[in-house]
């Protein structure tokens, strides 16, 4: 194997078996597993790979209900606003976005009344002009990584 989409080819290993052991990736992409180790180092340094964690089904464990909050702020506490929903436990996710709101927040809990009861103590910042809040419905997709291109 050449070594030009050696990193590509190892993140889509690990993207499909993040417990792969280095022997197994070294056998899968016939290169050496001091080869394997190397790049999965440089790999882990440039931040290209930056943990393994297990994916956890919420739902499996008791956060059935995803709550969606659309947040408008107030243009100077916009980090201030991002830190505190980004260091919320439940918060899975949190983007700051263009268009008629600022931020965009994900959620899980357990029920709706721990939702209510959480998402009114985020937005009681009085920086956060206006919220928005959808319910998750049905999910079709959620947290999937996608394989890096090779030639």
């Amino acid at each position: 194997m050449t070594y030009e989409n050696l990193d590509a080819d190892l993140v889509n290993e690990l993207l499909g078996d993040g417990r792969a052991s280095l022997r197994s990736l070294a056998e899968k992409l016939d290169v050496s597993v001091t080869t394997v180790s190397n790049h999965l180092s440089d790999l882990e340094e440039k931040g290209v790979i930056e943990g393994y964690t297990p994916k956890v089904d919420y739902d499996a464990v008791g956060y059935d209900v995803t709550a969606v909050m659309q947040l408008k702020a107030e243009g100077s506490a916009l980090p201030e606003i991002t830190r505190t929903l980004k260091d919320h436990r439940q918060m899975i996710s949190v983007y700051e976005v263009t268009g008629d709101y600022d931020v965009i927040a994900i959620g899980k809990f357990k029920d709706t009344d721990d939702m209510n009861e959480e998402i009114k103590s985020l937005i009681t910042d009085p920086d956060i002009k206006q919220s928005n809040t959808s319910i998750v419905l049905n999910t079709v997709s959620e947290n999937e990584q996608f394989e890096l291109e090779t030639e």
